[in-house]
Formats: C-alpha cells, structure tokens, sequence
C-alpha cells in the first residue's frame, strides 16, 4: 500500500493549526458573549435565529467561523481522497485538484475569516474585531496623509487607537511604520470610501496576500514543493491570523516575494528591466518596515554575480572591486531611489519625530518607549528582575551586534560560495530571526513572517542550481 503523501500530512498539521487558533485566538481576544451576539446581528437578517442558536456553542467559536472550518475539513476529505486515488486522474490533473483545494481552504480560513471580522468591526465600531496598529493607526496616517498632517508628529489620543487595548498603549503617541504602509494604501482607501462609503485596510492585505500566494506558487518549479509553499504561507498558522486581525506582515512580505519574482524573471529572460524592478520592489518593502533592511545586503551580494556564469559566484567582486561597485550601482540603483523618495520627504520634514517614532520608540529610549515582551532572550532581563518594569530601558542594543554583526559577516560569506536567491532569502531569515531573538521584543508575528519566508526559501532552492 502506498503512503499518504507529504503534502497530505502537512496540510493536515496546517488546517489543525489553523482552525485551533483561529478559536483560541478569539476566546483570548473577544468574550465569546459579545462575539456570538454582534456575529447574530452581522447574519441575522437572512439566518434563523433558531439555526444560530444551535450552532452558538462556547466551546467552539460563532457560528460562521464554526462553518468555516466544517467546510475546510470536508475539502481535506476531497483531499485525501484524490491523494488515495489520483493515479487514476492522472499526475497534472491530480496536482490541479490538490492546488485548487488548498487555495479554497485558505479563501474559507483566511479570506472567509477576515471578512467575517471588517463585518463585524463595520457594525459595531472601528477599535473592534482588529488590530491597533496594522489597521486601525494606518488608517489614521492615510487620513493625516490627506489632511497634510505628519503622522510622525501627530499623536493618535484623539482617534480610535484611544479605545483600543487595556496596558502599554504607548503606540499612541508613535507610527512605528514606514511611508509606504499608508501611501500605497491612500488611493484604496479613497476608491473604497466612494463605493462603500467605508474603508478597512485589511482589503489591501487580502489582495496583497492572494498575490503572494500565487507568486509564491510560481517560485518553486515541482508540483510538490508548489503545493507545500502555498500551504505553508496560505495557512501559516500565525501569518494567516496577522492578516485576519489585520498586522502588517504579509503587506512586507508582498513586495519581497514580488522583487524574488522580477529578479527571477528578469535573469531567466536576460531582460536588464526586469531586475530593475525587482530591486524598485524590494525598495518599496523597505520602506514599509525595518524588517525589510536586513535582506539588502544579502540582495546585494547576489547582485553582484556574473550572470554570463549562469551559477552564484563573486569573482568579479574579488578580481576587482571597482567594476563590480559599477556593476552593482546600475543593477541596484531603483532599490536606493524608491527608498529615498518614500522616506526623504518625511524625515526631511520632522527628522527627530521620525526617528522617535521607528527607531528610539523600539529600541526603548523614547519617552513612550515599546515595552520589553514576546519569545525571545529578552524574557530571560524580566526573568532575573534586571529592570524595573516592562518599559524600562535595558541596552539590548550590545548583545544584538554581538549575536548579528558575525553572523551577517558568516552568511555574507556562505552565500558567496553559493550566491542564490534561495541562499540569500534563508540568510535573510537566519539573521533576522537572531536579531529580533537578542532584541528587546520577539512578537510571534514576526515568526509567522518568517516562517512564510524560510518556506519559500526553502523550496526555492529546489528550482536553482546546485553545486
């Protein structure tokens, strides 16, 4: 008897995941009460109450979530189904109904789950059913935008960030983000205002995170290692919660995933175009979040290969220094323009507001400093009492370029042996990952990205050339 597929087990860790969380995270996050009472106004109009009494279990979650993930679990059936017996539909239609299932569970448990939640935040109020930062205090910028007010300078005690939260609400007087979050996001949330007379920025995410998953899909070249990758981001089990309550992960992740592609292309095509604006992208995820600056240098290297060689290799960098400065500045160019249009103006207008809000407001040596938190060294400096409180400042500052500047200075070097745009986005990941677990702050979102990032890695390096 054949073996069940890889796929078909990962996919059954994901949904189990996935559906699990999706519970626990409003049992922690919503009273199940008030959840099941405004999801009953949000449906009621056309379902029985009868019906949504039946299915309002506290055990579980409301009654839409609940079929959400009924429906997903009978699509993993059809699944294991076609799994058992696809010999007999054939190697490419099998692949078509596998592929075509994974992205319907992830309409139902992403797409399903968080147009569940902008309904509900629609009817009850913009503080609830999501996420204080990523979509409530970025809709605030895209209106400051539009008024001509700096939303470095500005504080949000007069928006509904006020009414979000309980403790440390110190956001309210930061924009920890970057300018792209909210001017790549003006001209939707001006198109939506003149349709629906509303806005939720969680619409530009889900578009952003359905391309992803398609993009993603074309990166990895076997069938299995396609069907892995969308599994692995489309159902991630924490990305996918991010874009459902709304953090800003998966818009970074977007323009990475779209620079890997254009740079794939680009040098597949042998079109100088396209490699242009792969690097125009990666600029824009850099000037969107911090996290994003991490991968230039890695970018860099690998920009830095002969591409005549058809391989990775950095001879031209060590024969001589002075071409390949010249070689990279006429690839890489668009990546340091699009940054600097995008930030110039506004650090040009308030430099110290600026820097407040994105570097000291994290770092902890703003006034309103981010308090120490998350799954990373930093528990150890509450554990053995070396600060007064979650706010206070420790200097993590030391041991992050103890733990990163080596290991850049490692990777640098592995990915010169073999310099691949795989190579490099697992770079990316590893020293990432190392930062933030030195820093003052490892919040679980940011294991969700990189968790979506280290799988396309990963399966990229399967569609490369090997040594």
């Amino acid at each position: 008897m054949r073996r069940p597929s890889v796929d078909t087990l990962l996919l059954f860790i994901l949904l189990v995941a996935r559906a699990r969380i999706d519970t626990l995270a409003q049992w922690a996050a919503i009273p199940t009460d008030m959840l099941q009472a405004d999801v009953a106004r949000l449906v009621g109009k056309w379902w029985p109450a009868s019906s949504l009494a039946l299915l309002s279990d506290r055990q579980t979650t409301d009654p839409v979530t609940l079929l959400l993930i009924s429906l997903a679990f009978g699509l993993f059936l059809i699944y294991l189904v076609v799994d058992t017996w696809g010999k007999r539909l054939g190697e490419t239609a099998a692949f078509r109904v596998k592929i075509g299932l994974v992205y319907a569970m992830v309409v139902l448990l992403v797409f399903g789950q968080t147009l569940l939640f902008i309904g509900l935040r629609h009817i009850t109020g913009p503080a609830a059913y999501t996420h204080d930062g990523g979509v409530i205090q970025t809709e605030v910028t895209i209106e400051y935008l539009l008024a001509g007010v700096n939303p470095y300078v500005a504080d949000y005690l007069n928006t509904p960030m006020a009414e979000w939260g309980t403790e440390y609400r110190t956001a309210l007087y930061h924009f920890p983000y970057l300018p792209w979050t909210f001017v790549f996001s003006a001209p939707f949330y001006l198109l939506s205002q003149a349709i629906l007379v509303w806005f939720d920025q969680r619409l530009v995410y889900l578009l952003l995170f359905g391309l992803s998953l398609g993009i993603a899909q074309s990166l990895a070249r076997r069938r299995q290692d396609k069907l892995s990758v969308v599994m692995l981001i489309g159902l991630n089990p924490i990305l996918s919660s991010d874009v459902i309550f709304g953090q800003n992960d998966s818009f970074v992740l977007f323009w990475i995933v779209l620079a890997l592609w254009l740079l794939r292309w680009g040098e597949t095509r042998h079109k100088a175009g396209l490699r242009l604006l792969s690097a125009a992208a990666l600029g824009l995820a850099c000037a969107s979040k911090p996290t994003a600056w991490f991968l230039v240098p890695f970018w860099l290297l690998l920009l830095a290969r002969e591409e005549e060689q058809g391989r990775a290799n950095v001879k031209l960098f060590l024969r001589k220094g002075g071409k390949w400065l010249s070689l990279l500045v006429r690839r890489a160019w668009p990546l340091a323009a699009v940054f600097i249009v995008l930030i110039g103006p506004w650090f040009i207008w308030d430099p110290a507001a600026m820097l407040d809000d994105v570097w000291r407001w994290s770092a902890g040596t703003a006034d309103a400093a981010y308090q120490i938190r998350g799954w990373g060294f930093s528990n150890f400096i509450l554990a053995f009492n070396l600060v007064p409180d979650r706010l206070a400042y420790w200097p993590f500052w030391i041991l992050e370029v103890v733990v990163a500047v080596p290991l850049l200075i490692g990777l640098l070097w592995r990915q010169a042996q073999h310099n691949t745009a795989g190579t490099m986005l697992y770079n990316y990941v590893l020293l990432l990952f190392a930062f933030f677990y030195a820093s003052r702050f490892l919040n679980e979102n940011y294991l969700g990205y990189l968790l979506g990032l280290f799988a396309l890695a990963y399966f990229m390096q399967g569609a490369e050339p090997s040594d």
